[in-house]
This record gives structure tokens, sequence and C-alpha cells, in this order.
């Protein structure tokens, strides 16, 4: 089934159209505890049952879909059921999980509520819990019926919040096209600096390149792997920070940001990428998102989460890498020791 993105200026409306397609016999909304507080209460009259998890991407666990589920069975969901997710790539990933197991699939709708679920999670139809330490181990591919962007959802949002949406927005620019990458690069976004129609012109630039990536390659099979620039080394980071002091775990989008550093360093070393639009990229990250501080001896650590990595084959670490802006490089394999290189490089710059 493919994804309807839906403009959803008028919120309560757009669900009616929605939720009015198919006689379902109930509706289900999850929540975490701060969009429970913050943004459902923009669905106030509309019926359905709320389900509320925790926040953080420690609550994207085995255990958060157990306690979903279980509140799916004691109110008689049934497979004619809907199921919204009201928050972040946790509550979208999460539910569309919960969704695609629960009696075989039932229907889900994305309601992203953050800068990174808008442009990112809540599109594609990716659906995960992490497990074992490891980001995104266990998931399926189910597509939701509709995803509804509204940014007011965003006045919500604190800097940290809109920065680490914004990494996947640069990394969708360079994986588009120049004149994207220079508009993005020159986008102030912290402090209330853009509006909504700015943020709403914004949001839906990025899901059309994302939308072209799914749509071209549905279950990553092929070219749709482009859109895991930067997560081979960030999800390295991500898991590491987290080992490391849960409490100030790196936010995923922060991690995918440097994790960008080290793969655009290595499409430069390997692929001839350009080395100044690579040099002002790893400046204005450098400048916008906290750093992770790495020593030597961490270096075998966060090569053993690479290797969990699923684009890898035959034991390979394989990230995406970049000719140029829009153009792409799915299939490249690299040694423990240009992954060093690249760790080196990042320590550096």
């Amino acid at each position: 089934m493919k994804e309807q993105i839906i403009n959803a200026k008028k919120l309560k409306d757009t669900l009616n159209v929605v939720t009015g397609r198919k006689q379902y016999d109930k509706v289900f909304v999850i929540t975490d505890t701060n969009t429970a507080r913050l943004c459902l209460p923009l669905l106030s009259d509309f019926e359905a049952t709320n389900i509320t998890i925790g926040t953080t991407d420690a609550n994207k666990s085995i255990e958060s879909l157990t306690y979903v589920l279980q509140q799916l069975v004691e109110h008689h969901a049934s497979r004619h059921s809907l199921l919204l997710n009201l928050g972040g790539g946790v509550v979208t990933d999460l539910g569309g999980f919960a969704a695609a197991t629960f009696k075989r699939g039932i229907d889900y709708a994305n309601i992203p509520t953050t800068l990174l679920a808008m442009v990112d999670a809540a599109v594609g139809g990716k659906t995960s819990i992490n497990f074992g330490g490891l980001k995104n181990e266990v998931g399926v591919f189910k597509a939701p019926v509709s995803v509804l962007i509204n940014t007011v959802f965003l006045k919500t949002l604190d800097n940290s919040e809109l920065y680490s949406g914004f990494a996947e927005v640069l990394k969708h620019a360079l994986l588009n096209d120049k004149a994207m990458w220079s508009k993005v690069m020159n986008t102030e976004i912290a402090d209330g600096k853009l509006n909504i129609n700015d943020w709403q012109q914004l949001v839906y630039e990025n899901v059309k390149v994302k939308s072209r990536y799914v749509e071209e390659d549905p279950l990553e099979q092929g070219i749709r792997k482009a859109l895991n620039f930067g997560h081979t080394f960030g999800h390295a980071f991500e898991s590491f920070s987290f080992t490391q002091e849960p409490s100030q775990a790196l936010k995923h989008g922060y991690a995918v940001a440097h994790g960008m550093i080290c793969e655009l360093y290595l499409s430069v070393v390997k692929l001839g990428f350009p080395q100044d639009i690579m040099r002002q990229t790893v400046t204005y990250i450098k400048e916008n998102y906290s750093r992770l501080t790495l020593e030597c001896k961490d270096y075998d650590s966060l090569i053993e989460l690479m290797y969990h990595d699923k684009k890898n084959s035959n034991g390979k670490i394989r990230p995406v890498l970049l000719r140029n802006i829009g153009v792409p490089e799915i299939d490249i394999t690299i040694t423990e020791g240009e992954v060093k290189e690249a760790f080196d490089f990042y320590r550096e710059a």
C-alpha cells in the first residue's frame, strides 16, 4: 500500500476524512508522555482510546511494544481498528510495528510532531524497535495509510530537537542537488527564525526527496539504501553514547550529523567528492551540533557496533558514500583501517 502524505493544516477535519474512509470499529492513538500533554489536546473532541508510552529512544523497546499490544487487547481492538501514532520517531516506529504485528496487521496513520519524524521517521513505512542495545534491530516494512503533516507541532520543540531533525534535512539536500544543499546551508532555524509556512515548505520539499527514493525501492533492496547516508557511523555513535551515559545519549539527528562527517570524509578519499563542499558541510555541523568525545580506545567498540548495520553483507562494512551531491553510492566496502581513519578525521575536525 502506498502511503498518502497529507498537508493537514486543519488536523481534526483531516482526521475525520482519514477515519471515515473505512468503517473502523475502534480508533487508538499512541502518544508519549510529552505529546500526550502538548499535542493530544489539539485532537480534543476526536474520539480515540489513548495509549501512552515513555519518552526517549530507550522506550523504543520490546517492553513498550508489549505494553501497547496488551492495551490493544484489553480495549478489544480488532483487525478493523485504526492506530494513530501522534509523536516523534519513537512513537511512529514503535506504533507502526505494533500495527504491523497485531492480528497480523491493522491500519495505522502517522501524525508526526517533531521535525525529525516529519522529514524522516514517519515517512517510508519502516517500523522497528531497538533490541540488544542495537538501533532498529527488529522491525518490518508496513506503509501507513496516511501521514498527516502539520508543522504547528514544531512550536513545542526546543532548538536541540529542531537541529536533530534538521540533520535529516541536510542529508536529503546532499542526496538531492546543489541548489537544495545551498539553501539548507543558509537556513537559520533556531529561536523561531522560521514561521509555520516556511516550515511547511521545508518539510514538504524534504518529504518529496525521501518519497522519490522510497517509491523507486519500497523494500530497500537497492537505491533506497542511500537514505541511510550518515547512519552507518551515526547509529554506532548513538548506540555508543547510550552505553556510556544513557541520560546524555546523543539525539538521533546529532548522531547522524556526526556520522555524515565521517562518511563525507570517506567520500572524498574513496570517490573524489568535492572537498570544498565537504569542508563547508563539516564546518556547519561543527558549529551547530554538540560533539561526541572519542578516544582511540573506543574505536574497536564502535566498529563492533557498525558490523550490525543492516546494509552490510558478507561481514563487510558498507556505508553510503557520495561521488557528488545527488550521486550516492550504496555498495562501497570499507576496511576497519579506513573506519579508524575516518574516526581520526572526526576527532581532528
